[in-house]
């Protein structure tokens, strides 16, 4: 199922309380739905409660449960507040009367300031021809990657035992979608694996605790079939935790979103 039917059942549902979904398992992550779809989804029944020009500022995810594919989950929304100029919203996904993700939301208004700061970060990348990552590989890839291209520029595969923690790469949906909104972003951005699984020997869980993003707007405006930059390094990583943080750049090197996760692993 195609990105934009799931985001279809959401605004199918946009005037409701409690917003019914079912997503395939193509859109997995070992038992549970991939994080980036699974956050998406959440944005977009959140979404649909905003009133006025807000855009989208920051999106925090705490992934608390798995979350099945092929059974019904409900999304509940809740306006903590909707002031002037910044509106805060929460949603959760149940499933089976459990919450399975959480996520905080905040928008705001464009406003005429007197700050004007451009950001300085960059890269030197050049845009790839194709994809170059893993292949597709029955009970080992990961079956939402069917879903996106991935092409890798620095940094190694999982399990490879690399001496560096720093992923860098491009990304984009394999099927394009009809246009790329936040939701599409957010889905795209958490496609890559954590930055420390490179230097791990052998496979070994991991999992994303907590997640934020931060949007950067306006920006330009981007085609479907546009590459997406991604560099990420870590932090910190000790006693089973690890602290990345990413950039991502839209095909023309312009800053679009600042990523930063909190990583479980098993090791």
């Amino acid at each position: 199922m195609h990105i934009d039917q799931l985001l279809e059942q959401i605004q199918q549902h946009a005037d409701q309380e409690t917003t019914p979904i079912t997503v395939p398992k193509s859109w997995t992550q070992g038992r549970t739905l991939f994080g980036g779809i699974s956050a998406a989804l959440l944005y977009e029944a959140i979404r649909h409660k905003v009133k006025g020009d807000r855009v989208l500022r920051s999106l925090t995810t705490n992934f608390v449960g798995p979350l099945a594919p092929e059974r019904p989950f409900e999304i509940r929304i809740s306006v903590l507040r909707e002031g002037k100029n910044v509106t805060q919203v929460t949603a959760n996904a149940l499933q089976d009367n459990q919450v399975a993700v959480f996520c905080q939301a905040c928008f705001g208004v464009q406003r005429e300031s007197k700050i004007s700061v451009k950001s300085s970060t960059t890269h030197t990348m050049t845009p790839p021809q194709k994809a170059k990552f893993i292949p597709q590989i029955p009970k080992v890839t990961p079956k939402f990657l069917k879903h996106i291209d991935l092409s890798l520029t620095e940094g190694g595969l999982p399990f490879t035992a690399k001496k560096t923690s720093k992923t860098c790469g491009w990304m984009r949906f394999s099927q394009h979608p009809e246009k790329i909104t936040d939701a599409h972003l957010i889905a795209l951005i958490d496609a890559w694996p954590p930055t420390i699984l490179q230097m791990l020997r052998w496979p070994a869980p991991a999992s994303t605790m907590s997640w934020n993003l931060e949007f950067i707007h306006p920006h330009a405006p981007v085609a479907s079939d546009d590459w997406f930059a991604y560099q990420a390094d870590t932090r910190q990583a000790a006693d089973g935790y690890c602290h990345s943080e990413a950039n991502i750049w839209d095909a023309k090197g312009e800053l679009v979103a600042i990523s930063r996760q909190i990583i479980a692993v098993f090791d």
